[in-house]
């Protein structure tokens, strides 16, 4: 666990799954922000310690602005030099391979406010999470571009990798850019990307398959989004343990999981899903565990996208647990049953435990879960950062705090980046 006192502050909060996994390596969470209203919901009720800006990152922090002033009176403990580290993913729609992939992307200009905030707030640390391709882009240009804004931020010692949730627990191949970076004049003694490298080495975890997460599970949903009984199993396992009310894991003890209705009984929360008609359930079922719609009879399939249909595998971990599942759910059926996943059992392969409930629609809680930065990978980075923070903390190591580059920061690195926070 985070030494005493150590305080973060996230933006581009969502759901919370990026926040868990930080609370969860011992960090005080101060600040959190977040303007979409549903994903409001699911953090209000699962961070009620939290003090949550609900709207626009670039209100947040800006006193020119209404949205701010009117919410001001709630954020006083986040001020300049008092937070120890600022994290976030800034949405990444511009840049993924399902997206648009222009360089000049309006929604690329938002990991910008998280500079801005970066350069009012001074924290130790920073993390910044994003899709790997962001790396690719324009032929790399874009990451250069990034890492230029960082250190004329005055977060110069500053690297990137590409960490797969699945080495962390997270049963998921899910791959995630993680920028991290410390302030100026802190001396850590070796490039900030050496030290989290293998920090984060001590970090890893054996590998979780689908059935390791979904294996005690019922086959019968909630028909509308009532709580169903929680069953008992005998199975075990890592992330059972993790996942389960009634289970200490390694790093989650049964009492921080605790989601109890008035009588004081354990429920299951969300083992809800979309209904399914019978010709999609008869089509499924020829599906075996880890097979696409290319493996189905000519008869049945189409010819097109083989991605279309696609059940789990059993023995291996899932593929990526996507945003879009909230419009079609096709490409994740169950590994076992004739039926698409449920927002539980994503939320599983997302590594949030079954006491973290989710709220809204379940068309926006698996929009939630998806766009999510999985709890457990959040909690690894976390706890790398950890490692920095004390060593930053040994003997001998109080630094002052130290300026930026002087003049309108922003609009600096708008103009040399060709890019335009106004967009």
């Amino acid at each position: 666990m985070a030494l005493p006192g150590y305080t973060a502050v996230s933006l581009f909060s969502g759901c919370g799954g990026f926040c868990e996994g930080v609370r969860l390596a011992g960090f005080e969470v101060k600040a959190a922000v977040e303007m979409d209203r549903f994903a409001v919901q699911t953090y209000r009720a699962n961070f009620p310690e939290v003090a949550l800006f609900e709207g626009d990152v670039h209100h947040f922090l800006n006193p020119d602005a209404e949205e701010w002033t009117s919410q001001a009176e709630n954020f006083a403990a986040v001020k300049e030099g008092a937070i120890d580290l600022l994290f976030g993913g800034p949405p990444c729609q511009g840049y993924s391979q399902i997206g648009t992939r222009i360089l000049d992307d309006p929604r690329n200009e938002l990991y910008l406010q998280f500079i801005r905030v970066l350069t009012t707030l001074r924290p130790r640390v920073f993390i910044m999470e994003n899709v790997p391709n962001m790396l690719l882009l324009a032929k790399g240009r874009f990451k250069k571009e990034v890492l230029e804004a960082f250190a004329a931020a005055g977060y110069s010692n500053c690297g990137v990798q590409v960490l797969a949730a699945s080495n962390y627990g997270v049963p998921q191949l899910r791959k995630r850019a993680i920028f991290v970076g410390i302030r100026d004049g802190e001396n850590l003694g070796e490039p900030v990307q050496d030290f989290i490298q293998d920090a984060l080495k001590e970090e890893e975890q054996p590998v979780q398959t689908v059935w390791d997460a979904l294996r005690d599970l019922p086959e019968r949903t909630a028909i509308h989004y009532e709580p169903l009984p929680y069953s008992r199993t005998a199975a075990r396992n890592d992330i059972l343990d993790e996942m389960r009310l009634d289970r200490d894991g390694r790093w989650y003890p049964s009492g921080r999981k605790t989601s109890l209705l008035p009588d004081g009984k354990r429920k299951l929360h969300n083992h809800h899903t979309k209904e399914i008609q019978e010709r999609r359930k008869n089509l499924i079922a020829l599906l075996k565990p880890g097979a696409k719609g290319d493996s189905l009879p000519k008869d049945v399939w189409n010819g097109l996208r083989p991605e279309k249909w696609r059940r789990l595998p059993l023995d291996k971990p899932a593929y990526t647990i996507l945003a879009q599942m909230h419009r079609d759910l096709s490409e994740w059926v169950h590994p076992r049953f004739e039926r698409w996943i449920t927002v539980r059992e994503a939320a599983r392969l997302q590594s949030f435990h079954d006491g973290f409930v989710f709220h809204s629609s379940e068309w926006q809680m698996l929009k939630q879960i998806g766009n999510a930065v999985p709890p457990l990978l959040g909690r690894a980075v976390a706890a790398a950062v950890q490692q920095v923070l004390e060593t930053l903390d040994g003997p001998s190591k109080t630094i002052p705090l130290q300026r930026p580059r002087q003049g309108d920061l922003l609009h600096e690195l708008q103009t040399s980046l060709s890019l335009s926070a106004s967009r």
